[in-house]
């Protein structure tokens, strides 16, 4: 199958939450670390989100000139299985190309400042991320960032479908049972982890950020 080069990055706690008990956004990134996801961003083609992220933080999913110099802004992806996006979701402010791929039932439905395109849908009800890889690929994306939620971020490690996964560790601490961590979704079914390997380490400000990929 012939797909873009997939980039996963997250922040997280150093207890693995990626957002508050209440699922809104919380800043776990230092300054150094966001300029460098700017600067990321703007070496990729597409940034991908599911419709979760975008109904609880509302990003634009943009690059900022303060970060990066004539920025790029790559093509925005939302994975939106029940076509659920708000009306006034910021992705869709026609600042830059934004596509959502939902399942072949709204097909024909129309968003303001979008493409829709419809998708399969896998065995678990949500937009088949093989399929929608494929589509971004013959548009000409190569690569491709993810940067959430965590049931997204499962449905491509789990697929095995990341080549890179960049995770910044904040020191800081969030607690909850039910808070949204890294990878949520419904987890390994053996006793075999989905193992990785480590690149490289690097601390900024008080985290430290880790290159990772899949161990063979």
């Amino acid at each position: 199958m012939k797909r873009p080069y997939v980039i996963i990055n997250c922040a997280m706690s150093t207890d693995g939450k990626i957002a508050l008990p209440s699922r809104r956004q919380v800043r776990i990134s230092s300054e150094e670390d966001i300029a460098r996801v700017h600067r990321l961003r703007n070496r990729c083609d597409a940034i991908l989100v599911g419709v979760g992220t975008v109904i609880s933080d509302n990003p634009k999913l943009t690059v900022k000139d303060r970060y990066v110099r004539k920025p790029r802004h790559p093509i925005r992806v939302v994975m939106d299985t029940h076509l659920r996006i708000p009306e006034d979701a910021l992705v869709l402010d026609g600042s830059a190309r934004t596509i959502i791929f939902t399942s072949e039932e709204y097909t024909d439905e129309s968003v303001p400042n979008a493409e829709v395109i419809g998708c399969r849908v896998n065995d678990k009800g949500y937009v088949d991320i093989r399929e929608a890889l494929g589509i971004l690929h013959d548009l000409g994306v190569r690569r491709l960032l993810v940067e959430g939620g965590g049931t997204i971020i499962w449905e491509f490690i789990s697929n095995r479908l990341v080549d890179d996964l960049y995770l910044y560790i904040g020191s800081c601490i969030i607690g909850g049972a039910d808070t949204p961590t890294l990878c949520d979704g419904e987890g390994i079914k053996t006793q075999t982890p989905i193992n990785l390997k480590i690149v490289s380490t690097r601390r900024l400000n008080s985290g430290l950020l880790i290159h990772y990929r899949l161990a063979d």
